[in-house]
C-alpha cells in the first residue's frame, strides 16, 4: 500500500486496487509540499507515469477535501493532449485514477461525432478531456463553459507547439479564470517551452527529474549499417529476430508507411498502420488490435504515435531517421516504460551516419553500431525458440494417448519435422543481406575465387537487345531454379551473350530452355573465345605546317602603301561679309528659283491649275460621275444663294434668289421687342399674316434641341434643353432602403 499523505483517499484505493506498490519520480516530485497548490513545469522521460502523476497532482483542488465529487455544473480540471489517440488513453487512466470519487470525464477530440460530445457536455463533466482544435469549437458554440476552471494541464507541450496549436491554447486559456493551477508536462523543456510557460503560467515551480539527466536507461539503442536497398529487408530480419510481442515502425511520410505496410503484409505479418490519413475509426480499430494481440507491428508516422501506450512494446524501429533528437526520444519512449526493457533500433545507410551520429549525440544517448541481424542469425535464433518451445517442457499426460499414436504411427523424427513445419508455417523467411562497412570505412573487396568446373551455355541477345548481366542474372536462376551462386561469368556481346554455369547445376538446364519469349539460352561444345581482336597500331599523323589565314581586309599579302603625313591647311582670310556664292548670295543659303524648271500646262483630268496671277481660281468642283472632275466657274450653273452687293445695313448677307422678289431680303428686324427676326409683311403691324408653325415635311428628320454641346445642343442653347434623363427622384425620409430608384422621365 502506498503510504503518502498528500494523496486523495479515493486515488490512494485506485492506485492499491492497480498493483502500485510505489510511485515513480515523477509523481513524488508533484506531490511534494513545496509543490501544493502552486503552477508547475513538469519534465520527465515518457513512460515514467505522467498522467498519474498529474491526475494525483489536481486531486486536491477538484475535490477540496471531500471523497466524493458532487453534481457537476461545470468543468473543473481540463487536460488538453495534441493528438486524439493520447487524449483518449489519457481518459482511460483517469477513468480508473477517479472511479472511486464518482467523476465524469467526458472527451472532445477531432474525428467524433460533435452532437454526442455536447450532448455529453450538457450532462456534465467534472474533468474535459481533448485536443485544442475540437475544444475550442465547443468554446465558440458555448457547449464549454471554462468560467469554473480549477486546474488546466497541457499534456505534451512541445508536441502542441510543433503542431502549431499555440493560437489555440492561447484562446482556451484566455477563457479560464485566472486564479486557476495551470501545470505543464512534457518530455523535454526546450526554450519555446520556457517562452509559454512565462505566458501560461505564475510563479511556476520547475521539476527535473532524475532520469532525465540519463536518458532511457531500460531502452538499448542500437544503430544498424545496412545498404539503401537492404533497407526494408533489414526491417524484417530485425522483426524475425527479436519476435517481439508488440513492435513499432516509425516512417516520415503517410506514403511510407503504405508502401512499407502492404510489402509486410506480404510476407506474412500481422501488421496496421496509423496516419493522419486514417478515420478516428479505423485508428481506433488498429490500436484494438494491437492490444488485443491481433496484430503484433505497427506502422505509424510520428504525429499519430505520439503519447500512445502499447502493452508489451518491446522493439521500436526507426525506418526513417527522425527529424531531430527530442523526436528520437519520443519514438523510443514507446517502448521501455515503467520499469519494462526496450530495444530501439535506427536502420542507418552509408550516406546518414553524421546524421544519426549528431541525433544520437543530441539525445544524450549512446548506441551500438552493427550490422542488421543476418539470415544466419535469424536462423540460428529460430533454431533456439524451438527447442525452448512451451509444448516441449514436462508433459502432465493429458494427451499422451494420441502422443503414442503418432509416435507409433510416423515415428519420431516425422514428428518433430511436423512440429517444426507447423511452427515455422506463417513466418517468413530470413532475407540475405549485402556486407556493409563500419561508419567511416570503405567496404573491403572480396578475394575473386576460382569459379571450378563449368559448361557454357549461349543467349540469343546482346547489346543490341539491350542485354545487361543484371537483367539475365535473376532469368537465369528462375528458369532452372538455382542461385547465383551456380552462375560464373556473363559476358554480353554484340548479338548475343555467354553464360558460364557450374557443372554440378548444369544439368537443371539440359541441352538448352527459354528464358522467355524470343530469349533462348543454347548449351554450347567447349569454352567460347573471348579475346578480343588487337587492332593494328597506326602510325600518327603529320600534322601540316602552321599557316597563318591572310586578314579578311586585305586582298593579298603586299604590304600597305605609306599613307602621307597629315598636315593642316593654312585658311585663307575671312572677306567682309562672309564667303558668298557664284549666285551673289551666302555661301550655303543659294535660292535655286531661277534654276527651277517651270512647269507646262496641265492635261485633261489632271490636277486641277492654278492661276498665276494669284487671282481666284476659275475652276470649280463639279458633281461626281460626270465627267472632269473641274469645270470652269463661269459656265458651271451658280448656288441658289449669292452674296448681296447691298448689305450694309448688317443683314444677312444671303438670300433666296427665288422668293427675294424685290432684291432685298426677306427677313428684317422688328421693333416691337419680340421675336427678332420675321417674314416681311407678315407682322399684325403690317397687316400681313403670323408665320405659320413649321412642320417637318415627311421624311425629314427631327431637328435637335438646343441644350449643351455634348447633349447634341448649341454650345448658346439653353442649359438642360434636350436631356436624355431627368434628375432623380429624391428617396422619402422614412425611407431607409438602399434599393435603387430609377429616374423619372423628362
Amino acid at each position: 500500500m502506498i503510504e503518502n499523505m498528500n494523496i486523495a483517499a479515493p486515488l490512494a484505493a485506485a492506485l492499491d486496487a492497480k498493483g502500485y506498490a510505489s510511485l515513480t519520480p515523477v509523481q513524488e516530485a508533484v506531490l511534494a509540499d513545496e509543490a501544493a497548490g502552486r503552477d508547475l513545469l513538469v519534465s520527465a522521460q515518457t513512460g515514467s507515469g505522467k498522467t498519474v502523476a498529474f491526475g494525483i497532482a489536481i486531486a486536491p483542488d477538484l475535490l477540496a477535501g471531500a471523497d466524493r465529487f458532487l453534481f457537476a455544473d461545470v468543468p473543473a480540471a481540463l487536460i488538453i493532449a495534441p493528438t486524439r489517440e493520447l487524449a483518449l488513453q489519457v481518459a482511460r487512466e483517469l477513468e480508473w485514477l477517479y472511479a472511486d470519487a464518482g467523476a465524469k470525464i467526458a472527451t472532445c477530440v477531432g474525428g467524433m461525432d460533435y452532437r454526442t460530445e455536447k450532448r455529453r457536455l450538457d450532462q456534465g463533466a467534472h474533468i474535459v478531456v481533448g485536443t485544442p482544435g475540437r475544444l475550442r469549437d465547443h468554446i465558440e458554440r458555448r457547449s464549454l463553459d471554462l468560467s469554473g476552471l480549477k486546474a488546466a494541464v497541457l499534456d505534451e507541450a512541445d508536441e502542441m507547439l510543433d503542431l502549431g496549436f499555440r493560437d489555440d491554447l492561447e484562446f482556451i486559456l484566455s477563457q479560464a479564470p485566472e486564479e486557476r493551477r495551470t501545470l505543464m508536462f512534457s518530455a523535454t523543456v526546450p526554450k519555446a517551452i520556457a517562452a509559454l510557460a512565462k505566458d501560461f503560467q505564475s510563479d511556476a515551480l520547475r521539476i527535473q527529474t532524475a532520469g532525465e539527466a540519463k536518458q532511457h536507461v531500460d531502452i538499448e539503442y542500437r544503430a544498424l549499417s545496412v545498404q539503401v536497398r537492404d533497407r526494408e529487408h533489414a526491417i524484417f530480419n530485425l522483426l524475425r529476430f527479436y519476435e517481439a510481442q508488440t513492435a513499432i515502425v516509425f516512417c516520415k511520410t503517410r506514403a511510407n508507411v503504405n508502401h512499407l505496410m502492404a510489402r509486410m503484409g506480404n510476407r506474412g505479418f500481422a501488421v496496421v498502420a496509423l496516419s493522419g490519413e486514417l478515420s478516428q475509426q479505423e485508428r481506433t480499430n488498429a490500436l484494438t488490435a494491437l492490444r488485443t494481440g491481433r496484430a503484433r507491428v505497427c506502422i505509424a508516422t510520428d504525429v499519430a504515435a505520439r503519447g500512445i501506450d502499447l502493452p508489451g512494446l518491446e522493439l521500436v524501429i526507426h525506418a526513417d531517421l527522425p527529424s531531430n533528437s527530442d523526436t528520437l526520444l519520443h519514438r523510443s519512449g514507446r517502448t521501455g516504460r515503467a520499469g519494462s526493457k526496450g530495444v530501439s533500433a535506427l536502420v542507418v545507410a552509408p550516406s546518414e551516419f553524421r546524421k544519426a551520429q549528431r541525433l544520437l549525440q543530441g539525445a544524450k544517448v549512446v548506441a551500438e553500431w552493427g550490422a542488421a541481424p543476418s539470415a544466419e542469425e535469424v536462423q540460428e535464433r529460430d533454431d533456439q525458440r524451438i527447442l525452448e518451445h512451451p509444448a516441449l517442457g514436462p508433459n502432465d499426460g493429458e494427451n499422451a494417448e494420441l502422443s503414442t499414436m503418432l509416435l507409433e504411427r510416423f515415428g519420431p523424427e516425422q514428428v518433430a519435422s511436423a512440429f517444426v513445419s507447423i511452427w515455422r508455417q506463417g513466418r517468413s523467411s530470413p532475407e540475405v543481406l549485402s556486407d556493409v562497412a563500419k561508419p567511416g570505412e570503405r567496404p573491403e573487396p572480396k578475394p575473386r575465387a576460382e569459379f571450378g568446373a563449368s559448361i557454357w551455355y549461349t543467349i540469343s541477345v546482346g547489346h543490341t537487345g539491350r542485354a545487361e548481366a543484371r537483367w539475365l542474372l535473376p532469368k537465369i536462376c528462375e528458369a532452372g531454379g538455382i542461385t547465383k551462386d551456380g552462375i560464373g561469368a556473363i559476358r554480353v556481346q554484340h548479338d548475343l551473350t555467354y553464360v558460364q554455369i557450374g557443372k554440378d547445376v548444369a544439368d537443371k538446364f539440359g541441352s538448352g530452355l527459354a528464358l522467355e519469349e524470343g530469349v533462348e539460352m543454347t548449351r554450347m561444345d567447349g569454352e567460347p573465345s573471348l579475346e578480343r581482336a588487337e587492332r593494328p597500331v597506326r602510325a600518327p599523323r603529320e600534322k601540316p605546317a602552321y599557316k597563318p589565314k591572310p586578314s579578311r581586309f586585305v586582298e593579298d599579302d603586299a604590304p600597305l602603301p605609306e599613307r602621307k603625313p597629315y598636315t593642316k591647311r593654312e585658311s585663307a582670310p575671312k572677306p567682309e561679309g562672309g564667303w558668298k556664292s557664284d549666285s551673289g548670295a551666302p555661301k550655303g543659303y543659294e535660292s535655286y528659283k531661277d534654276d527651277k524648271p517651270k512647269r507646262g500646262p496641265k492635261p485633261d483630268g489632271a490636277k486641277k491649275p492654278y492661276a498665276a496671277d494669284g487671282a481666284k481660281k476659275p475652276w470649280v468642283k463639279r458633281e461626281p460621275g460626270d465627267g472632269k472632275p473641274w469645270e470652269n466657274r463661269d459656265t458651271a450653273p451658280r448656288k441658289p444663294y449669292a452674296k448681296r452687293p447691298d448689305a450694309a445695313d448688317g443683314a444677312k448677307p444671303y438670300a433666296k434668289k427665288t422668293e427675294a422678289t424685290d432684291g432685298a431680303k426677306p427677313y428684317a428686324k422688328r421693333a416691337d421687342g419680340a421675336k427678332p427676326y420675321a417674314p416681311r409683311g407678315a407682322s399684325p403691324e403690317a397687316g400681313g399674316e403670323r408665320k405659320p408653325r413649321w412642320k417637318p415635311e415627311a421624311g425629314a428628320a427631327k431637328p435637335r434641341s438646343a441644350g449643351f454641346k455634348s447633349q447634341g445642343g448649341k454650345p448658346g442653347g439653353k442649359p438642360g434643353a434636350g436631356k436624355p434623363f431627368a434628375k432623380p427622384s429624391k428617396p422619402k425620409a422614412n425611407d431607409t432602403s438602399k434599393r435603387f430608384v430609377p429616374p423619372k422621365k423628362g
